[in-house]
């Protein structure tokens, strides 16, 4: 068994929690405000409209002021693989590296190249070639989200790859399975489109500042009206997108679905919960009821996770002890083969070495027939393949709370806007308001749960996070985390102030 120091792990992984929930308060902003603006100037280049021009340019700047910071900790983020996880980083390299460097060289370029002339472009290109260079630039957003979100769904279901034990490394197999992964795919589309209604209820909240404060009325009921039909669709999307995503998960990842969930004891028929309080002192096992209080719908988890409602759910003891009944393996089986991979490996290794090709041989035989459970080798107890329930479950409800709220402030708003009476609903622009801090909570509930829902695991069943360290002191983690604790903040406040400052010039400062 590899030593590994827990206070260095735990260390690492938060430090590379906090940089990415950090970069993640950019991340949703930049891909639906970047559209939004690319609405706005295809308004103005179809009407002629200056006050179009004047909207545009006031949200673009924004949107700059977004990006910058948003890529500066990206870059942060990416430098932490080699920095933390160099064990990881060396390990699937060639697998997870491709998509990284192609949304570098293809999908970041593609932004950069018509970052300039979005932003210094205006009166030195034609409308037309403007109005196109910041379509790129929202395409090229996206386009960047897919790559990354491609590693990221490998990383939740590994496929496409084999294990080298000549090098003990995972090599890729089949770049377009790696692509087209199910899980990436509904990653993608559920996060983006949670990032367009991000970005609209940003819009919404600051153009009912203005009309609160009875400032750049007009400019503020246009932006609202394309902010609102962005908006809705996009939350509107997002629930059919949610549902493709927990469907994925509960095929690949059925662990982190009964987490989801708080559900112990697997059942036919399993109901979805709306509503409860989890009982903190509950662990696998035990005879404890999981929760304190609940409201369930019936059926709608069986539904949700496998198309039938009758179907059977695993819970969270049916996955870690075993279910002869639903020919469910349990993780305590599946460490025993992990550990017999783990020898084997070691045994190949070793005979390789002094050349021992008959020893080496029958290792390798024995190794292949275990392989796709290496991962629970490395694992102490079966207990441990289960992620922190409480946290998991919270953040799931509190994500479809907040995005179940948003289609309806949207859908209000809109229906106001063409009425013609927005200005007289003065009780609804509070909730616009509201907005955007229940679209920033929906966000970051969400990647709580799609990262912490996956632990113990790096890579899916292959790769526990304590073994994908790098060998570094905890001290040296420690100190870096404060470093970068301090360096956020100051970017934070640097970003805060920036934009209330460019919000209160308003549309006439751009």
């Amino acid at each position: 068994m590899i030593d590994v120091d827990p206070s260095l792990v735990g260390w690492s992984r938060a430090q590379f929690a906090f940089t990415a929930m950090y970069h993640w308060i950019f991340v949703p902003l930049t891909l639906g405000l970047s559209f939004l603006c690319a609405f706005f100037e295809t308004i103005y280049l179809k009407t002629g409209d200056e006050e179009w021009k004047k909207i545009t340019r006031f949200w673009m700047t924004l949107f700059g002021i977004n990006f910058a910071i948003g890529v500066a900790t990206g870059i942060i983020l990416e430098f932490e693989f080699g920095t933390n996880w160099s064990n990881y980083s060396w390990m699937v390299g060639d697998i997870f590296g491709a998509p990284l460097a192609i949304e570098g060289m293809f999908a970041f370029f593609l932004e950069a190249s018509f970052f300039a002339v979005m932003f210094f472009g205006w009166d030195r290109v034609s409308k037309g070639f403007h109005c196109f260079s910041t379509w790129m630039v929202a395409i090229g957003s996206n386009l960047s989200a897919v790559w990354i979100l491609v590693a990221n769904g490998w990383m939740q279901n590994p496929v496409g790859m084999v294990f080298n034990p000549d090098t003990a490394r995972f090599e890729m197999q089949n770049f377009m399975e790696v692509v087209f992964n199910p899980v990436a795919v509904s990653k993608f589309t559920h996060t983006s489109t949670s990032g367009f209604a991000f970005a609209s209820a940003f819009v919404l909240a600051i153009s009912c500042w203005y009309l609160l404060k009875n400032k750049h009325v007009e400019m503020a009921k246009k932006s609202i009206v394309v902010a609102s039909v962005f908006g809705l669709l996009a939350s509107v999307f997002v629930g059919f997108t949610g549902d493709e995503a927990a469907f994925e998960v509960a095929q690949k990842q059925p662990v982190k679905l009964a987490a989801m969930e708080g559900l112990y004891k697997g059942e036919r028929g399993a109901g979805l919960v709306a509503f409860g309080i989890i009982n903190d002192t509950k662990i696998p096992g035990d005879i404890q009821d999981p929760f304190l209080f609940q409201v369930k719908i019936p059926g709608l988890l069986s539904l949700l996770a496998n198309r039938d409602f009758g179907s059977f759910v695993p819970g969270i003891d049916d996955l870690v002890y075993g279910n002869e009944n639903e020919n469910i393996m349990g993780v305590n089986a599946m460490m025993e083969r992990g550990k017999l991979a783990v020898s084997d490996l070691k045994i190949f290794k070793d005979a390789k070495k002094i050349k021992d090709d008959v020893t080496a041989e029958a290792a390798l035989v024995r190794f292949n027939v275990n392989k796709e459970f290496l991962g629970y080798g490395y694992l102490e107890t079966p207990e441990e393949a289960v992620p922190p329930v409480n946290i998991v479950f919270n953040s799931f409800h509190l994500m479809v709370m907040m995005g179940s709220i948003l289609p309806v402030i949207f859908g209000a708003f809109l229906l106001f806007s063409f009425k013609g009476v927005l200005t007289e609903k003065r009780w609804l622009l509070p909730a616009g308001l509201a907005s955007v801090l229940m679209a920033f909570l929906a966000e970051q509930a969400g990647w709580v749960t799609a990262e912490v829902g996956r632990q113990p695991w790096a890579i899916q069943g292959l790769m526990p996070v304590k073994i994908a360290t790098t060998n570094l002191t905890v001290t040296a983690v420690q100190v870096t985390f404060a470093m970068f604790a301090v360096l956020f903040a100051i970017l934070l406040i640097a970003e805060i102030s920036i934009m209330l400052k460019a919000i209160a010039t308003g549309p006439e400062g751009h």
